[in-house]
């Protein structure tokens, strides 16, 4: 049996994250056992379908390293053949019409149960379950009909789906038994939480993964912190390539526990990408994450900055503010005029003007001055970088050039006088 599943996003919305994960695990699954995966778009409520969302999903997805078989599906185009087994349903007496909608009839007794692939024998009394509408009035299926038949209809072998989908699942057992269908493996994954321990939402900040992106993560980092929300594949193995995951992935050992987003291991484990990454291939993602947020530097002069940045930063939105001094003026407000002064006229003798040779002439100031590194370091670093706080003293210098250099020194020299 060939496995095939489904990702089936609402366009109600951008993509959530925590939805993403749920993605993320039907895909691996679907990848490690050579399977199909499908992208349904489940539309059925078109009154609260928003536009762009149904691109921003696939975009994302595909951003993030996401793909599917075949092409992407609408749940609306298929509502005639939907309609048609809920009126099958009807002539078979297990469905009735009810003030012009059609109404399932649930099972008056027993139980109707499932063997979840993540959270064990699960099981529900009959007698609990309401008739519910499957076809409203208008002649639109509703979700918990449209779902189950178009899994049936593509064939779906395993639905993995967030654990919030756990109690439409007897219902949606009963419709395929009703339609003497062949029912999926089911396995609902768990709830993501904030670090409060509440299920993660639009309070805890960044939930779409735009967001993500736009705040200058990897999209291979984020997926290898996606998969474990939930899963792993030892107690030791964080770092995984995609096709690692794919490798490694099993249903079995995704636990039912929440999940916690931790902000922290994600910004951890992105500036661990960041820094395995060729020069090359760090200046190529550095530009393209400038040029989406259309901060337009010169590419060469970013490309030099990549061996002051890469040992550093953990987000490329931490870029801007470590170099801005190289690409625009600064503000040497609070820097020592006396030390500027002094350092400039050391700085002015040095030949050639690199790294090394800055760095011997500073240390040679601070000793004659009387002064500890730092303090005789910090003033020159606020003189010519804006900022107590950037890449490295000496190869910024060397960077930003001698003439620059020395014209910040002093300029913040002169505002003593």
């Amino acid at each position: 049996m060939t496995v095939r599943v489904r990702m089936a996003p609402s366009p109600t919305g951008f993509l959530h994250i925590g939805g993403v994960r749920t993605f993320l695990f039907n895909w691996l699954f679907a990848r490690q056992q050579g399977g199909e995966c499908r992208l349904r778009i489940e539309n059925t409520d078109t009154s609260r379908e928003v536009a762009e969302a149904t691109q921003q999903i696939q975009s994302s997805l595909r951003w993030l390293g996401i793909d599917w078989d075949g092409p992407v599906t609408f749940q609306l185009d298929r509502m005639d053949e939907v309609r048609a087994y809920a009126e099958q349903l009807v002539d078979e007496g297990t469905a009735y019409l009810d003030e012009g909608a059609i109404r399932f009839r649930m099972p008056d007794e027993g139980t109707v149960g499932w063997d979840d692939a993540i959270r064990g024998r699960i099981e529900f009394a009959n007698e609990n379950l309401a008739d519910l509408v499957i076809v409203r009035s208008d002649g639109r299926a509703t979700y918990n009909f449209a779902s189950p038949v178009e899994d049936m209809l593509d064939g779906i072998t395993h639905v993995i789906r967030g654990n919030d989908h756990i109690s439409n699942t007897p219902t949606q057992i009963n419709i395929l038994t009703a339609l003497r269908a062949g029912l999926p493996v089911y396995a609902h994954a768990p709830d993501v939480n904030g670090d409060d321990g509440r299920k993660l939402s639009k309070r805890h900040g960044a939930v779409s993964i735009d967001a993500f992106r736009e705040d200058g993560y990897l999209p291979e980092a984020l997926m290898n912190f996606l998969a474990l929300l939930g899963w792993s594949y030892d107690d030791r193995t964080t770092v995984m390539r995609p096709h690692e995951l794919i490798e490694r992935f099993s249903l079995d050992r995704v636990g039912p526990s929440p999940a916690t987003f931790d902000y922290k291991k994600l910004d951890w484990m992105n500036g661990v990408y960041l820094r395995e990454l060729p020069a090359d291939d760090y200046a190529k993602r550095l530009l393209d994450w400038l040029g989406e947020q259309r901060i337009d530097w010169p590419a060469e002069r970013v490309r030099e900055t990549v061996p002051l940045v890469q040992p550093k930063l953990e987000k490329l939105s931490e870029y801007p503010d470590r170099v801005r001094f190289l690409f625009e003026p600064v503000s040497s407000v609070g820097a020592d005029p006396r030390i500027c002064a002094a350092a400039a006229e050391v700085l002015g003798a040095v030949d050639p003007w690199v790294a090394a040779a800055i760095e011997a002439a500073l240390r040679g100031f601070a000793e004659t001055e009387g002064l500890k590194p730092r303090e005789a370091f910090a003033p020159v670093r606020l003189a010519v970088t804006g900022t107590d706080v950037s890449p490295g003293l000496f190869e910024s210098l060397e960077l930003l050039g001698r003439d620059e250099s020395l014209s910040r020194l002093r300029a913040a020299a002169d505002q003593g006088r």
